[in-house]
């Protein structure tokens, strides 16, 4: 499956014609019984036509482009008897400048919309941004319907949502609104139109195939399905409801082959509307933050935990002197409601803790050890990108060897034979052979990995530490090998382990037990 930022199935019938008679009375009867679904009345829908709103809308779209600057190294000079053939071809003969860098221009194509008379430009941050780490984006190009071009200023974006917004130098523009995208439902219709691979104001129809639809892209996926045709190039550009509002702003695809196979994404209105506020103000976007790290309860965690699947996260690690700190969440903890909202797929706990008002106090509650609780959490101010990376670096970690099987404990060996894992007591000394940051880190570290455990198709690798099994501190193999027996003998044949990987923030996984 491929996410691209930037169908119609036919089914035929072979053998014999047959036909089928349908008793009307026995038809009107069934659709009646009690368990089925009543039928209703259809609601207004699409006009014959939807030329008369692409004319009113298609004006406040525009084309985006960008002139880009790329720093590459400059290529070694060509063997002998290559220039001719470059030169015959229309290529420019490298000059062999050894480890100078040249500047080569290339350039993005996107869609927009004008959202005032006066030039601000909704589009998305993947627009405008640098194609790779190396470029700089040297201009921004504005095309109207009208094949007017205008330079555009930055005004500000937001990397987060993927939004960003634009000015031009110009008055009395045609402009869009947004809509209530709160009241957009599956089966609506809608319009999009953009700038589908530059080839200029394209409109297409089609309906809301999904909400809330999370692509586990980014933090705060919420997005608006459709099977409207969206394509490279559509991104930025708008959806429409049958009003003329922009209820989404088009941003990703679904496709194997990077064209449309009618699986297309908007950021909804209501999630863009206030960013964009936001950044019209010139003002940093403010998200609500916890300084918690936390995962979904796939199938192997929720069975080791004895909770339903997709009901809540998983807290695996809380920062120190945070605000889940200060309120008393813990490691382990199952968050399953923010401010009574429940924590969902289509709710994930991101969503939900951004979009809080930052300083307010909001009741959070979760499952410990079995028990539901609620705190009451301060909402702090999310840190930048940069400043969260900082807080998150990693380093590379180091490879472990396994002990000889005569020099392995009967602990170690339970735990080998129980999890499909070595493991032996964290040192300080091995602490800074894996260039830990924490030398005095508590735990065990995997020495060997069965691969053929459950272990290892879940990722776990030599050079990983289990900080906990089953929400147990697990200091030395002895602890790991109690653990491992004490599920056995409660008849679980999943246990939680609480894994980290050299620098980088713990993660909960289950894995089954061997030999079971």
């Amino acid at each position: 499956m491929r996410y691209v930022y930037g169908a119609t199935a036919a089914l035929l019938l072979g053998g014999a014609a047959a036909t089928l008679t349908i008793n009307p009375i026995s038809a009107q009867t069934a659709q009646n019984e009690p368990g089925t679904i009543a039928s209703s009345a259809p609601r207004p829908g699409a006009p014959m036509s939807f030329a008369d709103l692409a004319d009113r809308l298609a004006p406040a779209v525009v084309n985006i482009s960008t002139r880009q600057s790329i720093e590459v190294r400059r290529q070694q000079g060509l063997p002998p008897g290559f220039e001719e053939f470059f030169r015959q071809f229309g290529g420019q003969v490298p000059d062999g400048g050894g480890n100078d860098t040249v500047t080569q221009r290339g350039g993005s194509l996107g869609s927009g919309f004008l959202i005032s008379d006066d030039g601000y430009i909704v589009t998305n941050n993947h627009v405008v941004s640098p194609a790779r780490s190396n470029a700089t984006v040297d201009q921004i190009t504005v095309t109207l319907s009208d094949r007017r071009e205008y330079e555009a200023e930055l005004v500000g974006r937001d990397a987060a949502s993927d939004l960003a917004l634009l000015k031009i130098k110009a008055n009395g523009l045609p402009f869009v609104r947004f809509g209530d995208s709160t009241r957009t439902r599956v089966g609506d219709w809608v319009v999009a139109i953009g700038n589908p691979f530059g080839l200029g104001g394209t409109v297409t129809a089609g309906i809301v195939s999904a909400v809330h639809r999370n692509l586990e892209s980014g933090l705060y996926d919420r997005y608006i399905q459709t099977d409207a045709s969206i394509n490279t190039g559509n991104s930025g550009g708008p959806m429409f409801d049958l009003n003329g509002n922009v209820v989404g702003i088009n941003t990703a695809l679904i496709s194997p082959t990077g064209g449309n196979v009618g699986i297309g994404f908007a950021i909804p209105a209501e999630q863009a509307r206030p960013v964009i506020e936001a950044l019209r103000r010139g003002q940093r976007v403010r998200r609500g933050y916890l300084g918690i790290g936390f995962q979904p309860l796939d199938e192997s965690i929720a069975a080791s935990l004895d909770l339903p699947r997709n009901r809540g996260e998983l807290i695996r690690s809380v920062s120190p002197g945070g605000p889940a700190a200060r309120a008393g969440i813990q490691q382990g903890d199952v968050i399953i409601t923010v401010n009574g909202r429940a924590v969902t797929p289509d709710e994930s706990l991101a969503y939900l803790i951004a979009n809080q008002n930052v300083g307010s106090t909001v009741p959070f509650e979760l499952i410990r050890n079995g028990q539901r609780r609620t705190v009451n959490v301060t909402i702090a101010e999310r840190p930048t990108d940069e400043e969260l990376a900082r807080l998150n670096g990693t380093e590379e970690e180091q490879e472990l060897t396994e002990p000889p099987a005569s020099q392995q404990s009967d602990s170690q060996k339970a735990a080998r034979e129980g999890l499909g894992l070595t493991v032996q007591t964290l040192t300080p000394q091995i602490a800074r052979n894996l260039r830990l940051n924490d030398v005095n880190l508590q735990g065990v570290v995997i020495a060997s990995v069965n691969p053929s455990s459950d272990a290892a198709a879940k990722g776990i690798r030599t050079g990983d530490i289990i900080l906990s099994i089953n929400q147990r501190q697990t200091r030395t193999p002895e602890e790991a090998a109690a653990a491992v027996e004490a599920a056995r003998r409660g008849g679980r044949n999943t246990v939680l382990l609480l894994v980290r990987r050299a620098n980088s923030q713990p993660l909960y996984v289950g894995v089954e037990l061997a030999g079971r």
